[in-house]
């Protein structure tokens, strides 16, 4: 039996929304992009890739105000 992730599949739809030519979108083309990924982001945050993202933003935050004062 065949299985998809859901989080996979929402990546795969993310990236090929993005590969498309640069055009005028409309309201709701925007809309539905930015739910999208903020489902991407919700199925990928309980997960260890999301904490390994999460850590590795946090510490390039972290980095980036140390270096400012």
């Amino acid at each position: 039996m065949l299985t998809i992730n859901v989080a996979v599949l929402l990546a795969v739809i993310i990236f090929v929304r993005i590969r498309r030519p640069v055009e005028p979108r409309t309201r709701l083309d925007q809309t539905l992009g930015i739910a999208l990924v903020l489902v991407l982001g919700l199925l990928l945050a309980p997960t260890q890739v999301g904490h390994s993202v999460l850590g590795a933003v946090q510490q390039l935050v972290h980095g980036i105000a140390k270096a400012s004062h």
